[in-house]
Parts: structure tokens; sequence; C-alpha cells
């Protein structure tokens, strides 16, 4: 794996002629472009493509995942306890035990690879029951707009005010991944008994996979707050993570994940190297931040979500750059999902207590994918 590093951006303005090629509407082209001397480049760039963005769904309250049902309405989590359903029939459930504190409450949001015939759907939560402040993962049968048959997947997974974690996702292998915070203790990342600060793989009754590498839950360690899966079109891994916080706020990275890997949080961060740890393949400086969330691959690109950073981020894979879209237009941006329909839809994030809301927030925002092209 390749290190790249993003230094302070040097805003370089092109030719006339060159900028041409780079329009995104009637704002014009805007591109900014860094060096990062390991012979790729990083290139930001702006979209205004008015008339390809659509308000689906507003009035949402702290919002943070989507998921499509296969009658093409959208199921929406609030992290206060709600499952809504977006569409003609739309409602809201309730779902049970769900704790909201500072970063926790009800999260992701996974629907069965066969929930046309089974029906299971998959939550990640805070409770404050049974135990004690915890996350955890449970199945529901969701019918008639009901959840029922509810069953444990996942329990004891460590929860604090802030880094929970929260992403759920199937793979191609049928298996259900689990993204885990550090839950504010770095030396949960570390350690393979504790389910903090992972990826975690189980099969979809809970049970472990044989060739899960520790023998519990635990897929990969030494991650700080992930909060995005994807898979690309070869079957690989890719997962969004916050880096540090706070003054020192920064290095949000962009991993590639392997069975069994090591990603170094709390020894290494950013470009740093460690024996037995991985080093990400792009990150985003020590002095910006993305706070990176939902992520889905398309086209030969991973997009991510970004919540502090505030825009849609592109990497694409055979090139090594970055393009960054719709820089403030919507403000914290928590989910990106890629629809049947064959547009993105966006999930602000600013009814939270840490945006800016505007009218109508938080809101379901459909934008084609040839908005941002480049």
């Amino acid at each position: 794996m390749g290190k790249i590093s993003i230094f302070l951006l040097t805003i370089a303005i092109a030719g006339v002629s060159y900028l041409s090629l780079l329009s995104f509407g009637r704002s014009g082209p805007k591109e900014i472009r860094i060096d990062t001397g390991e012979r790729a480049t990083v290139s930001l760039a702006q979209n205004n493509m008015n008339n390809e963005i659509e308000t689906v769904e507003g009035n949402l309250k702290a919002p943070w995942e989507m998921a499509f049902l296969p009658d093409r309405n959208i199921l929406v989590t609030e992290r206060a306890g709600m499952l809504k359903k977006i569409g003609n029939d739309g409602f809201s459930v309730r779902v049970p035990d769900v704790y909201e504190m500072g970063e926790g409450g009800l999260l992701g949001m996974a629907l069965h690879p066969n929930f046309s015939s089974n029906h299971w759907i998959y939550l990640y939560h805070t409770t404050n029951v049974r135990g004690g402040i915890k996350n955890m993962v449970e199945r529901y049968v969701f019918s008639d707009n009901q959840l029922t048959d509810r069953k444990v997947i996942i329990d004891n997974i460590p929860a604090a005010q802030f880094h929970d974690g929260g992403r759920l996702a199937f793979g191609p292998d049928g298996y259900l991944y689990v993204t885990t915070g550090s839950a504010s203790n770095d030396n949960f990342a570390q350690d393979k008994s504790n389910l903090g600060g992972k990826i975690l793989r189980v099969k979809d009754d809970g049970s472990l996979p044989e060739d899960n590498p520790f023998g519990n839950e635990v897929y990969s360690s030494g991650h700080r707050n992930p909060q995005g899966l994807a898979w690309d079109n070869e079957g690989r891994l890719w997962a969004t993570e916050h880096g540090r916080s706070g003054i020192l706020s920064g290095l949000d990275e962009l991993n590639l994940i392997y069975k069994g890997g090591n990603y170094g949080w709390p020894v290494i961060q950013g470009n740093e190297t460690n024996p037995g740890m991985l080093t990400s393949i792009i990150n985003s400086g020590p002095n910006a931040t993305w706070a990176p969330s939902g992520t889905v691959y398309y086209n030969g690109s991973i997009f991510f979500a970004g919540l502090r950073g505030q825009a849609i981020y592109e990497y694409k894979i055979s090139d090594n750059s970055l393009f960054e879209h719709y820089k403030n237009q919507f403000g914290r941006l928590r989910d990106i999902v890629y629809g049947p329909d064959g547009n993105f839809y966006l999930l602000t994030n600013n009814t939270d207590g840490r945006g800016n809301p505007k009218s109508g927030d938080d809101k379901i925002i459909k934008v084609s994918p040839e908005s941002m092209r480049r």
C-alpha cells in the first residue's frame, strides 16, 4: 500500500482554456490542485448544478442512515430512536431501548440481501438497559410497517459520548460488517478481545464465520472511529475513519481493509508507519478535516460524505486522485447512497447540535452522477 501526504492547499489558477474542461455549471469552474510529492495529484472541484438537485424529504431530526426498500421507498434512522419510511405511505416507528447521548443513539441500518423474502432488518444503536450503556446490533422482521421478532446479533460494543462508529453493511461474501468506535478509550483499538475501535464481521444470525482472524467478531483492528464501508468492483473493502479531534483535528483516513489488518490507532496516524500496521491509502493531512461518514463505490471511485468537511469527496482509485463536490452547499453530510434509479442520495446532518440548520433541515437530497462529472 502506498502512502499519500496531503499538505496545506496551494492554490494555483490555471489558464482559461484548461479550466474550461472542468466546468461544473453556472458557478463557473473552480479547481485546486495539490502535489502530494508521491506522483499523485489531489484535485478539488466545486459543483453548482441546481437543475440536477432535488430535495426528496425534509424536516428530519438528526438522521444517520438511509436504505432503499424493494419498492424504492426509503428507510431512515434518526438518532433519537425513530425509524422512518419515506414515501406515499410514510410512517414512523420507535425502535425499543434506544439511548441517545452525544454521538450515540440509533445509528446504522442494513437490509438483509434476501430482504424481499425474509424481511430482516439490522439496526445499530446505543442502549442503557441490560448491563449499562453499550452499543449493540439487533435484527428485526420488518413487515407491514412493524418491527417484530427482535434478536440480538452483537452485544457489548463499547459506547461513550464520542466515537461510537455505527455503520452496517452486508459484504459480497454474505456476511454482516459493522464499524465500531474506540468509545473515547484509545486502548480498545489495539485490544483484539475488545469490540471497540474495530470492523466486525458476523453471519446473519450473529454467529462467527469460521475464518475470522481472531476467533471472535473482529475482522480488523486499530481503528479510531470508522463510519463508512464500501466494496469496489473487485470485491475489496474500503472504510472511512475519523482522525484526531480537538485543536489538532485532521488526519482523517480512507483505508483499504484486509482481514486481520491493524490500522494503527493510536500508535500511528496519517502517513506514519510501524511494523505490523497498515497506513491509510489517503488522509486529509494535519490541517484539514473531512470527518468522513457514509461511503459508496461508483464507476471506479469511492465517494464519501463529509461532516465537518461539508462536502462529498470522491477518491478515484485508478490515479489516486481526490475530488471535492458540493462544498458548503448543504452543510454537514452524513451519508451517501446510490439509488435504484441511478442517482445519488445525500443525507444532511445539521440538526444534531453541531451544524447550522437551514429551513427544512435535515434533508434527503437527490443529485445526479452527471452533476459530479469532472
